[in-house]
């Protein structure tokens, strides 16, 4: 463990499901409390895209009672457990280094309150909500911005293998070949009533162009062409995600697992959504976790 500074810390933890150690940024307050994992995007932060550098989440979170715990690894791995060995990523069992090997040796290193919260954004979305569904008990609350967990839809399906391809890897390594009951497994909207007890919070944009799509707005600083890629290309991915999301707000209300929403009129796939959103599910994460 190396300290960063302030309440920051680096921490590496060994995986013996996977053999290998797990890089870890953790904010940790001078005092027992309960925890908040923060899941990064496709690229699991390996290439820039981690909630400590896109965020103001060390600032955020630096006067409150909460240890948050951000992986900084898990690229294009859906932070689930793969069925295969995948050529490209390796060895893929993280569902079971989240819930089953890092709490305990957490709880213990930093006398942690044993409540825990885990939320993530587009990829890492779909991965909270999994991890919620099939670790029952383990969160008290789930946070979700701009995921999609239709799994079992072909349409979803043949998207994450596009996706999963974009870094080299094989989907059919995660949960078997299109149509194999994993994929339906995963679904969260199918399985929606895993959730009851667990606190949710979920958001999507439109798609449409939002406070966040200006020439000097974070992330694009001038730069034309950003700008025009976050119109045009995150636009059309929170499009597809909230028509994807919808079904599922739809299920838990059904069920009656009450679900807190964050559903703008407008909104792109990008960071600066996701770091209001972090903003906005913080009361109901706090409340449920006792932070």
């Amino acid at each position: 463990m190396t300290a960063l500074g302030g309440r920051q810390f680096a921490v590496t933890v060994y995986s013996a499901a996977m053999n290998r150690r797990i890089p870890l940024w953790v904010s940790h307050p001078n005092a027992s409390a309960p925890a908040l994992y923060l899941l990064n995007a496709v690229d699991g932060g390996e290439g820039g895209g981690a909630w400590t550098g896109r965020t103001d989440v060390a600032s955020f979170f630096a006067d409150k009672n909460v240890n948050v715990v951000i992986p900084m690894g898990g690229r294009a791995s859906y932070y689930t457990d793969w069925q295969h060995h995948d050529p490209v990523l390796g060895t893929n069992k993280l569902a079971t280094f989240l819930t089953r090997e890092l709490p305990p040796l957490l709880n213990a290193r930093f006398s942690m309150t044993g409540r825990n919260a885990v939320a993530g954004l587009s990829m890492s979305a779909t991965s909270a909500l999994d991890l919620a569904a099939h670790a029952r008990g383990l969160y008290q609350a789930v946070g979700s911005y701009s995921g999609c967990t239709r799994m079992s839809d072909p349409v979803v399906q043949a998207s994450v293998y596009a996706e999963l391809a974009i870094f080299g890897a094989n989907a059919a390594n995660m949960w078997g070949p299109p149509g194999d009951p994993a994929w339906a497994d995963h679904d969260v909207t199918l399985h929606a009533d895993r959730l009851r007890g667990t606190h949710v919070y979920i958001s999507v944009g439109t798609g449409l162009p939002g406070p966040h799509e200006t020439p000097n707005a974070p992330g694009i600083g001038g730069n034309v062409g950003a700008l025009v890629d976050r119109v045009v290309v995150g636009g059309a991915l929170e499009a597809f995600v909230n028509q994807c999301t919808r079904p599922l707000v739809d299920r838990l209300r059904a069920l009656r697992i009450p679900v807190t929403v964050g559903m703008p009129a407008a909104g792109t796939h990008s960071w600066p959504y996701w770091q209001d959103q972090l903003h906005r599910s913080w009361p109901t994460l706090a409340a449920a976790i006792g932070a």
